[in-house]
């Protein structure tokens, strides 16, 4: 169940801000930083949901919140990369190099997520 939370989460999230990225990019806005601030943009709005609907998460708030960041942040250097190695250095249209690290991320986040960031709490073995 939480695998198809997680996948409502995301599809939705990264849906609207494809299409965000999209509409900065044709704008004019250059991949990297059109990513950044698409990217920023989620990581916020994709907290909540996931720690409440996605994980029904009952822990720390601040420990969550900064191993979410954590985890993102080391998403978004990858993101950069892929971008900066494949749209910059190979020439690959950063649509589709972009379009495929979401859905690569995806997986790896689902996972990080369920095993570290919104851990469940240690079962008191003193009351067992």
């Amino acid at each position: 169940m939480q695998a198809l939370r997680f996948a409502v989460v995301g599809l939705a999230s990264n849906a609207v801000l494809y299409l965000l990225y999209l509409g900065m990019t044709a704008a004019g806005m250059g991949p990297k930083l059109a990513m950044s601030l698409a990217y920023g943009m989620g990581v916020a709005q994709t907290f909540l949901f996931n720690k409440r609907w996605t994980f029904n998460h009952t822990g720390r708030f601040d420990a969550a919140l900064l191993r979410y960041i954590t985890l993102y942040a080391g998403g978004y250097l990858c993101n950069l990369l892929a971008l900066a190695w494949f749209v910059d250095k190979l020439g690959y249209p950063h649509q589709i190099v972009q379009g495929i690290m979401i859905l690569t991320l995806a997986g790896s986040f689902f996972i990080l997520q369920k095993l570290w960031v919104f851990k469940p709490a240690p079962v008191d073995q003193a009351h067992s």
